[in-house]
């Protein structure tokens, strides 16, 4: 099927070769992408491309984006952005859009890349895995970007990133937390750790708001990659602190009906509930497990990670523990002209999705200063320039709103630091907060 592209943000950065080589992984037969390839040309529409600076969730203006490359003397330097800002998605995608957004106005204030404004285009994925190859699509042979910072989900992200690692376009993935995402190909890399890394310290942080926990009850979304790669790590957890998986229910992300599941976990009286799932679904579950009488301990997985469930599950999100990727209070310079920024035009604290998807568009940026500083960037071609960008990544540090970051060769971020919050919400039920606990 073909798909609608609405866009509110475009960002263009593609980079194609990387000297650094991952583990081989496997290749589809030149058969096989051939055939994908002329299905997905037949499927795409020429929808024309658009830049905004408007907030998350409005339309764009009619603005046609540059059919140009970012080099050979190009006054303008276009970086991707392919994450969702429709479907049951949006919630995380709107704020991956907010951050990127802030993120280009903040480099560009500061002279882009030596004098050269970056320009980010967008391109929606919607919540599936065909929005998200249509967009990857369009970035590349349309929008001609030298990188890509997305998709929003595990799930997108195994079928999207292969187009870009056959085209020799760089990908960061700002939200990709299941397991395997930098091993698709050699010009995939994340911004977002890995759910291995993250998801344990809710636990821990459970028991040590309640030491008598013993008996546990996971819920998970079984049409999810990222839901069923974090839900094999808590249930890991579970067993390797000594406590007792009483029970797991599987439901879909596309469900709002889970008095089955929640009245079927309920039954077995746990001390403690762990849901894998997104902000729409994991917020109605856990109303409907408040409603049916549940008092536990509710911890929440990446994917509820935002304060878009605040609207979900209102008074009933009291509460919910979530591990964290970042936290406001981090002290540098960075991450205070971030906070400040997202404050000043959201009149809230920036969430994980947005400093994400901030530090994305700044691996990016200051990857392409550093090549900039040897040769310079708009007397390269642009196949030349992705595949130098590419490189040019994996090697870099990083001072960022998560702290400091560098990768592996592989592309899997290094990061130091991990939080957990709880959520605080306001007496009026409709407002609340992520309080970081010490």
């Amino acid at each position: 099927m073909g798909r609608i592209s609405v866009q509110t943000d475009v960002l263009y950065i593609y980079v194609f070769d990387r000297p650094l080589m991952k583990k081989p992984t496997p290749r589809p037969s030149a058969l096989f992408i051939t055939c994908a390839s002329l299905l997905l040309a037949c499927n795409q529409t020429n929808t024309p491309q658009t830049s905004t600076t408007g907030s998350p969730g409005t339309s764009p203006s009619a603005d046609t984006s540059p059919q140009g490359s970012a080099g050979q003397n190009s006054k303008t330097i276009y970086i991707g952005v392919g994450v969702a800002q429709t479907s049951n998605v949006a919630l995380l995608g709107q704020e991956q859009v907010a951050g990127a957004k802030i993120a280009e106005k903040y480099f560009n204030d500061k002279g882009g890349v030596d004098g050269t404004p970056i320009k980010l285009v967008f391109q929606d994925t919607g919540g599936d895995e065909q929005g998200a190859i249509n967009a990857f699509n369009t970035l590349i042979n349309q929008d001609k970007v030298v990188g890509i910072v997305g998709p929003t989900l595990s799930q997108q992200a195994f079928s999207a990133d292969p187009i870009a690692d056959r085209a020799k376009v760089p990908v960061l993935a700002p939200s990709n937390t299941a397991k395997g995402i930098p091993q698709i190909g050699d010009y995939v890399a994340r911004v977002s750790a890995p759910v291995a890394v993250v998801a344990p310290n809710a636990v821990k942080a459970a028991l040590k708001q309640n030491p008598n926990i013993k008996k546990v009850a996971v819920f998970f979304a079984q049409n999810d990659a990222f839901s069923k790669s974090e839900t094999e790590t808590f249930q890991k957890t579970v067993k390797e602190m000594g406590l007792e998986l009483a029970t797991v229910q599987k439901f879909l992300t596309t469900d709002t009906d889970f008095q089955s599941q929640a009245t079927n976990a309920i039954n077995v009286k746990p001390d403690l509930i762990i849901i894998s799932g997104l902000a729409a679904d994991g917020g109605n579950l856990i109303k409907q497990l408040r409603e049916l009488g549940y008092k536990g301990v509710i911890i929440g997985g990446n994917g509820l990670n935002t304060s878009n469930v605040f609207t979900v599950c209102k008074a009933l999100c009291d509460g919910v523990l979530i591990a964290q990727a970042y936290s406001p209070e981090y002290q540098n310079e960075i991450n205070k002209a971030f906070r400040d920024a997202y404050r000043a035009q959201f009149k809230k604290e920036p969430p994980q999705f947005s400093a994400q998807a901030f530090t994305g568009v700044q691996v990016f940026v200051e990857s392409l200063k550093a090549i900039n500083a040897q040769s310079k960037v708009k007397d390269k071609p642009l196949a030349q320039l992705r595949t130098k960008l590419n490189q040019q990544l994996l090697i870099g540090k990083y001072d960022t709103p998560l702290g400091e970051i560098s990768f592996t060769p592989e592309g899997e971020i290094n990061q130091k630091e991990f939080y957990v919050a709880r959520i605080k919400m306001d007496a009026d039920g409709v407002n609340g907060k992520f309080v970081f606990l010490k």
